[in-house]
């Protein structure tokens, strides 16, 4: 898998400067990184309600979606697959494979504030 996730962003990097009326990557690349979170979050619910409906064929390809959608926007954020690799490889001497770091051990200053995506949502609605 990393081979593929190597390959595509590979692929991604080389799309920054195709023209975006052809290129799905590059247009996705020029909107910016607010919109990029935007879709990458709008495909991982997609993945959880497909899951929830046990929608095997569909998990795996909003699955497919969810990651290319991760790996725009690491291109965007000049995060490389291999800085991700290696903060696997830390977590798993830390906890094994299959943890996650729990959040009590994060140091609290450390916590990040909460951002939204569009300012126009947090108005009220009437």
């Amino acid at each position: 898998m990393a081979d593929s996730i190597n390959r595509l962003y590979q692929a991604a990097l080389a799309c920054r400067h195709d023209d975006p009326s052809t290129s799905r990557t590059a247009r996705l690349l020029r909107s910016g990184r607010s919109k990029m979170a935007k879709k990458l979050a709008e495909e991982a619910v997609e993945v959880v309600i497909d899951a929830m409906h046990g929608d095997r064929d569909s998990v795996v390809k909003e699955s497919a979606d969810l990651i290319y959608n991760l790996v725009v926007l690491w291109v965007s954020a000049g995060i490389r697959p291999e800085d991700v690799w290696k903060e696997m490889d830390r977590r798993e001497r830390l906890l094994g494979i299959a943890e996650k770091v729990p959040k009590k051990v994060l140091d609290h200053s450390a916590r990040r504030t909460v951002v939204a995506l569009e300012a126009r949502r947090l108005r009220k609605r009437r």
